[in-house]
């Protein structure tokens, strides 16, 4: 299960176009904390896979699955972590969360 995590968090960082140093510091944890998240090397605890999943945009479970269309699956979003300060990586994080949480209501809706 590790490597799965492992193989999607590297995946979904390029294609979202983020440094490991991007995402550590929107993460809020050192660059070297998460590289070895993404290698495989330490599990990735739960609070930071869903901090992950609210940077990219996606459900928390699309990180435990085998996932061939990665860009298909995260939230697309014209922010970049460029030049932007550690609050407002949370900011955007936060505002994801809360476009995903609103898609996820106009499905139940629609059913």
């Amino acid at each position: 299960m590790n490597s799965i995590i492992a193989n999607n968090l590297k995946a979904f960082r390029e294609a979202a176009r983020y440094t490991q140093e991007d995402v550590a510091r929107a993460l809020g944890i050192t660059r070297s904390a998460y590289s070895n998240y993404e290698s495989g090397d330490r599990e990735t605890p739960l609070d930071v896979l869903e901090k992950i999943s609210n940077l990219f945009g996606c459900d928390m479970y699309v990180l435990f699955e085998e996932n061939e269309n990665v860009e298909a699956m995260i939230l697309s979003s014209a922010f970049r972590l460029e030049g932007l300060t550690d609050s407002d990586g949370v900011e955007i994080m936060r505002f994801k969360d809360i476009v995903k949480s609103y898609l996820k209501m106009e499905a139940i809706e629609s059913k």
